[in-house]
């Protein structure tokens, strides 16, 4: 027996302690509490939850691990949002939150409303305790009062993999120290106030997978680096003041599936290297003075879902190579130049439930079945192409409004709606078509009734 327990205790001493016997260091704690007491009102922290981290007493919002010191340490703190803890109405950023040397995530969100703060590091020594190296997300979102600059010193958290701070107040340049978190995998600083170009060096971001700078004052043409960026599957640089074209170096993206490019004041052809983008499923590039003539490469990309290329001075046909996008749900070409008849194939296209050709200068009949129109509804707008009219003969297009007159003699009489030639009867449902003159049956009959023809078919 006396040798069993020999080898019994060091065994049990190998053992980890049960987490309802660790408890945090008492500095930790401290700090823990001055942030609360510094963010939140809900209720007296020190009071309700003397030992934040243990199990039956920890608040909401807080996530805590045992360390190798065998102390409970928190690793996550969230307020803002559901169940944990809502910031006070005069809430400012609490720099002291990242002397909790073990926090790997930080999500604040709707805190700061009323009261200007801005995003800043406290001033620590070699010793003090600290999360540069600890911390891997950090997330403030959604604080209009949150001002001033993006401070260079967040190139400190050198193990940061997700960087978000959008819908904030944030002004200035991008800091080129940002490019120094070579672990990104996601950086997101979209819906601020940001100026100056996008960093030349963005590209030695090698694991982001994406990027969003949207809705900010950006400048500048995209950097050719963009193109290092092998593992991006989303990039979003929408509504900016970016200049140039879109570098041919974007061929590198080959993982790349959402680009979005719109409200900018890019130009110019694609690059050749577009069109290798094979993963690419949602292309977004409204609102560009292009002034070019529709690419028929496009037609390469097959997993398009979406393609929105409106406003933006495109010129020529709607080429044929578009009916080979058998994916796409969503295709915008609006307020462009384009010419030409609208191709057959587009009322193949099975997944299609958005289509906008409205205000150019398209010509023809429209060729779309009546099944196509009608599982369109409102998502179908044609108008704005004096030279487009619809064949009333080819079928019933219950309830269309697609902004197209009937063909023939009597299109000036219908109006410029289906509507004004489709009407639905009370009695049982039934669809009517009205106008003897509009189905066609004048030009059947012009030979047989001679001027009485002639005479129906000018009505």
């Amino acid at each position: 027996m006396a040798t069993f327990l020999l080898v019994l205790v060091p065994i049990l001493s190998l053992l980890p302690l049960s987490l309802s016997t660790l408890t945090m260091q008492p500095s930790e704690t401290e700090t823990l509490f001055q942030v609360m007491e510094s963010m939140s009102s809900d209720r007296d922290w020190r009071v309700s939850n003397p030992d934040p981290c243990s199990p039956g007493q920890s608040w909401p919002g807080i996530e805590c691990k045992p360390g190798s010191d065998n102390f409970l340490h928190v690793t996550r703190l969230d307020f803002g949002f559901g169940a944990n803890p809502k910031c006070m109405q005069n809430a400012t950023f609490p720099s002291l939150i990242f002397t909790l040397p073990h926090l790997q995530s930080l999500f604040l969100l709707n805190c700061f409303n009323n009261r200007r703060t801005s995003l800043s590091f406290p001033v620590l020594n070699d010793t003090s305790p600290n999360s540069y190296n600890s911390l891997q997300q950090l997330s403030l979102k959604s604080n209009p009062s949150l001002t001033g600059r993006i401070p260079a010193e967040i190139s400190f958290f050198k193990s940061l993999q997700v960087l978000t701070l959008s819908q904030n107040n944030f002004s200035g340049n991008i800091p080129d120290s940002i490019t120094s978190l070579t672990y990104l995998v996601h950086l997101d600083l979209s819906y601020n106030s940001l100026t100056g170009a996008v960093p030349v060096h963005i590209g030695q971001l090698l694991n982001l997978a994406g990027l969003d700078l949207s809705y900010n004052f950006l400048s500048g043409s995209i950097p050719t680096s963009i193109g290092n960026l092998g593992q991006l599957q989303k990039l979003d640089l929408s509504s900016n003041k970016l200049s140039g074209t879109i570098p041919e170096a974007v061929r590198s993206l080959s993982y790349l599936s959402f680009l979005a490019l719109n409200n900018n004041k890019l130009s110019g052809k694609l690059p050749n290297g577009f069109y290798q983008l094979h993963n690419l499923q949602y292309f977004i590039m409204d609102d560009n003075p292009m002034f070019v003539s529709l690419p028929s490469e496009i037609g390469n990309l097959t997993r398009l879902q979406e393609l929105r290329l409106a406003n933006s001075g495109y010129s020529g046909s709607i080429p044929i190579s578009f009916t080979l996008l058998t994916n796409l749900s969503t295709l915008s070409l609006e307020n462009n130049k384009l010419t030409g008849a609208i191709p057959v194939g587009l009322t193949n296209l099975g997944k299609m439930y958005h289509l906008n050709l409205s205000r150019n200068m398209l010509n023809g009949v429209v060729p779309f079945t009546a099944g196509f129109v009608k599982r369109l509804g409102r998502n179908l707008d044609l108008s704005g192409n004096t030279g487009l009219c619809i064949n009333g003969s080819d079928g019933y297009y219950d309830r269309a409004d697609v902004g197209v007159g009937l063909c023939g003699g009597n299109a000036s009489s219908t109006g410029t709606s289906l509507n004004s030639a489709v009407e639905n009867e009370s009695n049982g449902g039934s669809i009517r078509i009205l106008g003897f003159c509009q189905f066609g049956i004048c030009s059947n009959i012009m030979g047989a009734l001679g001027f009485w023809g002639l005479y129906c078919y000018l009505l």
